[in-house]
């Protein structure tokens, strides 16, 4: 069977070269029964990969089944993969059969292989290396001969270095990787999909194909896919159905596409959502703490490049200098025993040889800890909101919840 022949029979639309490489992999391996790892985004296909692999090997005759490891909940898994004896555990009613043992012979498609609990790893392991298990709750090893397809949308080489994921069972799996393109890693087949799924869409609902124009076209290429190929399949449903024109130029498709944030390379710049009264909830505690430090020493270097501007031309700015004393003593207290050498009220040639006492000030007064510096920005808040979390937070630019967290971790008394 030809490349096409299989891309026919399994659905498959596109000829992007990473597509087809993946495809011939696939293909390769198919009649061994060496163990596959798949990669690949959440939506781009990898269970389709698993069919094919199964439908092109000698067991294409017997059981496959896809299990999806991150749905079956810790405490269940290993009675589902490899079986129960009666009274093994609350429920235990009757004994039971697991997957590896009801599709002997077959193919077995773990899904998800990342989210499996570490003591079904050292289980699957045993399986893999010398195809024996035992049931939960008995003594009894049994055999099995199931070959064994594994997908990830995870890195779990990153995975092994954390602990969450064991490096033997890792390489174990990983014996031949298959890896699936992304979609905005296959523009050209993008536009093509687009036409399957409005054509099929057509014939259920009983109505004409939707048709984009070249602007449509372009739009639905840049967009990135973070949904991959399930996104694009759902928005081509959409259209089908509510697009008020056949013909859909590009500002009717945009209705249709999420809009997609850019996010910086800055946390503070990238926060997960605005909240009501435009308050932004940062992603995490660690996207505050860049805010105050950034703000903080924004605030530091407008400070010191007004006092330079000053002590270059003191006279064309007597007003800025005076701002500027004030705005010192009440930014660095701790200075203003030193204000009649530091600051004058009145700016003299003089105040040119003090430039270095004041820098010298600055920098040693100045605490730049970020810990000190929000825990004195959110006890300012509550003084200045008399002590309202709600008020406080919101000026902070943080969560109510985040900071009666704070509150409790820096034990401030409101």
């Amino acid at each position: 069977m030809d490349q096409q022949q299989i891309k026919n029979r399994f659905g498959i639309i596109g000829n992007s070269p990473a597509l087809n490489y993946a495809l011939q992999v696939a293909e390769q391996v198919a009649n061994t029964d060496l163990t596959v790892l798949i990669f690949g985004e959440s939506g781009v296909g990898k269970e389709v990969f698993s069919q094919i692999i199964h439908a092109l090997s000698s067991r294409k005759h017997n059981s496959f089944i896809a299990v999806n490891c991150g749905a079956i909940p810790e405490g269940t898994i290993d009675s589902e993969l490899f079986g129960h004896e009666k009274g093994s555990f609350t429920g235990a009613s009757e004994a039971r059969k697991g997957y590896f043992e009801t599709v002997n012979g077959g193919t077995i498609f773990l899904d998800e292989i990342g989210e499996m609990p570490l003591g079904t790893q050292a289980r699957l392991l045993r399986v893999l290396e010398t195809g024996e298990y035992i049931r939960v709750g008995s003594s009894k090893v049994q055999k099995t001969d199931v070959r064994v397809i594994a997908a990830t949308n995870k890195d779990l080489l990153q995975g092994t270095q954390n602990g969450k994921f064991r490096e033997d069972l890792y390489y174990r799996l990983n014996t031949v990787p298959i890896r699936v393109p992304a979609l905005r890693d296959r523009k050209e087949d993008i536009v093509l999909l687009f036409r399957k799924f409005t054509t099929d869409f057509a014939e259920k609902y009983r109505t004409s194909p939707i048709q984009l124009d070249e602007e449509a076209r372009q739009l639905l290429t840049a967009y990135p896919w973070p949904g991959n190929v399930r996104e694009l399949k759902n928005m081509a449903e959409q259209v089908s159905v509510l697009a008020k024109e056949k013909l859909v130029n590009a500002s009717e498709l945009r209705r249709f596409l999420p809009e997609i944030r850019t996010q910086s390379m800055l946390p503070v710049l990238a926060p997960a959502f605005s909240g009501p009264q435009g308050q932004q909830e940062f992603s995490s505690e660690r996207d505050i703490m860049y805010k105050l430090f950034f703000d903080m020493k924004k605030d530091v270097t407008e400070l010191k490049k007004m006092f330079l501007e000053i002590l270059h031309n003191p006279s064309a700015a007597p007003a800025a200098a005076a701002y500027a004393r004030e705005s010192l003593l009440q930014e660095f207290p701790a200075v203003q025993h030193h204000e009649a050498s530091l600051v004058p009220e009145s700016v003299q040639p003089m105040l040119v040889n003090t430039s270095d006492e004041i820098h010298e000030h600055i920098e040693v007064e100045e605490s730049l800890n970020i810990v000190d510096k929000e825990k004195e920005l959110i006890e300012k808040a509550l003084k200045k909101h008399k002590g309202k979390r709600k008020d406080a937070a919101t000026d902070l630019g943080i969560s109510e919840r985040t900071l009666y967290r704070k509150l409790k971790e820096y034990n401030i008394e409101e």
